[in-house]
């Protein structure tokens, strides 16, 4: 047995539990065909069982996939024991609303969650000071940290050696692989410098991979993105706001389907600090339960088009587009590279 450490296309490098033959301690895997008609997706994290292992050449087969403990679904990672996100106060520039996105997405997972300031040598600190205390009335402890000063990093080194699966995520840009060797130098993770024009990140982690920090404690690096996507129930967004779910656990409101937007009865008394954030992403949940509501009522053969529904053309009838079928004549181009991702610790 052991756990799939890294993605890379159709493979997936699987860390064993012990040593195997000449002391290998990973193999390069492939899935078999029966996981995938199943419908069982392998994820990083994972704990698997291998079979049909060639020593001599380091490859094997993921026979079966064990329980999972809980899922990270945005970057997919299994077996997550605490969610970091990472966010910086400067380049690019914070913004509430993305780091409340990132935060209930975090918050999903069931998992502690942990909050970092990146980038911390950048703004004044005064700002950095106030952006720790207004995120503390949120119901975090974060940690703000510099890797230019070594501000903060072995308060962060201290949390993430914990037993565990701890994942980094946030935005593009804001220096989760930085963090990462700085905390472990011999990495050499790929880092990239933010959009000038844009200020926006530049992807440079391409996969989910899983990296050793200490004894018993894995940190997994993630690729950015810059848009989270929101819980799908609009009546559980509330008990994903930590400062929300205090209070409800104290006072229930008049009616279990509450909202907590100022009604009558309403348990949450209005004014506290991320209630526009929470009234935004309320209302992008029911634009979007509307939006599917809408497309069901139309029906599996109809779509709408404008103020008329018309039918759906059957798939049977679609053609290939020339890039699938020029991909079919030459097959699938092999892999670039095989080797393992990064050092096994």
């Amino acid at each position: 047995m052991g756990r799939v450490v890294a993605l890379l296309a159709n493979f997936c490098w699987v860390e064993l539990d012990s040593p195997g033959a000449d002391g290998i301690t990973r193999l390069l895997c492939t899935r078999r065909t029966r996981l995938g008609k199943s419908g069982l997706q392998i994820c990083t994290g994972d704990r698997v069982r291998v079979e049909g292992i060639d020593w001599a050449a380091g490859r094997a087969a993921v026979g079966s996939l064990l329980p999972r403990q809980s899922l990270l679904e945005r970057p997919a990672v299994a077996n997550v024991t605490r969610v970091v996100v990472v966010v910086a106060l400067a380049e690019p520039e914070l913004d509430p609303l993305q780091l409340t996105r990132f935060l209930l997405t975090a918050e999903a997972t069931g998992q502690p969650v942990e909050l970092v300031f990146s980038k911390a040598d950048l703004p004044e600190p005064a700002a950095v000071e106030q952006w720790c205390g207004r995120t503390q009335t949120w119901g975090y402890q974060p940690v703000a940290l510099s890797t230019a000063t070594g501000l903060g990093l072995d308060a962060l080194r201290e949390r993430l050696s914990q037993p565990g699966l701890a994942v980094l995520c946030g935005p593009s840009g804001v220096g989760k692989s930085s963090l990462l060797n700085a905390l472990r130098p011999e990495l050499e993770l790929r880092v990239g410098e933010v959009s000038g024009r844009l200020q926006r990140g530049r992807h440079t982690t391409r996969h989910v991979e899983l990296f050793p920090i200490a004894p018993g404690a894995l940190v997994a690096d993630s690729p950015g993105f810059n848009r989270p996507a929101l819980p799908s129930d609009p009546a559980a967004l509330a008990l994903l706001f930590p400062e929300l779910r205090q209070q409800l656990a104290a006072v229930s409101c008049r009616f279990s389907n509450c909202l907590h937007q100022g009604d009558p009865g309403c348990a949450i008394a209005p004014g506290w600090d991320r209630e526009a954030l929470y009234r935004q992403c309320l209302a992008d949940l029911l634009a979007e339960a509307a939006r599917e509501e809408k497309r069901t009522a139309t029906g599996p053969g109809l779509r709408q088009r404008g103020s008329r529904l018309e039918p759906r053309l059957d798939p049977r009838l679609r053609q290939e587009s020339r890039r699938r079928q020029r991909q079919q004549a030459h097959g699938d181009e092999p892999l670039e590279e095989l080797s393992p991702p990064g050092p096994a610790g």
